[in-house]
């Protein structure tokens, strides 16, 4: 019982300690790691990729537009989610993450109006 204990104690001891990076890692699990290898994207990577220079509001319902759709192609299915930190404030904050191929990520950006000129020159180039 006593080595039981003193494990607890450590255990927690060593909870205390860890960044908070660390932590919210610790917390995503695999997910984290599937992000940072680029198989899952954030809503944000998406529009960092294609040069949006938007105002967080426009990001958040970008996103929002993305959520929307990928839970209307998925049967009312809500994407996975990860912990990360936003890119002005540093909070920590809870996101959906997608595959980068997925078909809400454009539906998105055809749905919502501030985006929708990031793929109008690729409609153009294709017709």
């Amino acid at each position: 019982m006593h080595r039981t204990v003193a494990t607890i104690r450590r255990t927690i001891a060593a909870a205390l300690a860890a960044t908070k990076p660390l932590r919210y890692a610790a917390l995503s699990g695999e997910i984290a790691a599937l992000v940072a290898a680029g198989r899952l994207v954030r809503t944000g990577d998406v529009l960092d990729r294609l040069g949006a220079d938007l105002p967080d509001g426009q990001r958040s319902w970008y996103g929002r537009h993305v959520a929307k759709a990928y839970c209307a192609a998925h049967l009312g299915a809500d994407a996975i989610r990860v912990w990360a930190q936003h890119r002005t404030t540093g909070r920590w904050i809870h996101v959906h993450v997608y595959r980068p191929t997925d078909p809400a990520l454009y539906a998105g950006l055809a749905s919502y109006k501030a985006t929708r000129h990031l793929i109008a020159t690729d409609f153009e180039l294709a017709a």
